[in-house]
């Protein structure tokens, strides 16, 4: 089961970037993390490949990612990934989770996954990635 990492209230509307602990990444700038998600860096630095996860239409947590990170209507991501994948720039796009519990499973599951939950459900077993210096609960901290 999840078990919050994050006690203050203030993270309850936080987004968290959860990725497996073996992977060699513990922070990302927010221009980085946005390449990430565009699918503009398909590899990390140790040669994996990202595969996205992300949570399905309507959730809190795909909100916060399409209007912080993408910038994005729900129309324009559906739009975005469809034309990358036609245009062959990626294998296929961002795997689509019903609940943050499936987000977590599958970033545990996958090497290289990297996924978003709420802040306060991080589970054990995955490692939080920093933005730009920052966690979840600190001030600055851009998903929210």
């Amino acid at each position: 089961m999840a078990a919050s990492i994050l006690p203050s209230a203030s993270a309850a509307a936080e987004v968290a970037i959860v990725v497996r602990p073996d992977l060699p990444v513990d922070n990302l700038s927010f221009a980085d993390l946005r390449k990430v998600l565009l699918g503009d860096r398909q590899f990390w630095t140790s040669g994996l490949r990202v595969t996205l996860v992300i949570r399905s239409p309507g959730s809190h947590e795909r909100e916060v990612v399409l209007k912080t990170i993408y910038q994005m209507s729900e129309a324009q991501f559906r739009q975005y990934w469809i034309a990358k994948v036609f245009r062959a720039e990626v294998p296929g796009g961002p795997r689509i989770v019903y609940s943050n519990e499936m987000a977590a499973e599958m970033a545990s599951a996958i090497r290289g996954a990297v996924a978003f939950v709420d802040a306060t459900q991080v589970p054990k077993g995955l490692k939080v990635v920093k933005i730009d210096g920052r966690l979840p609960g600190d001030n600055g901290y851009q998903l929210r």
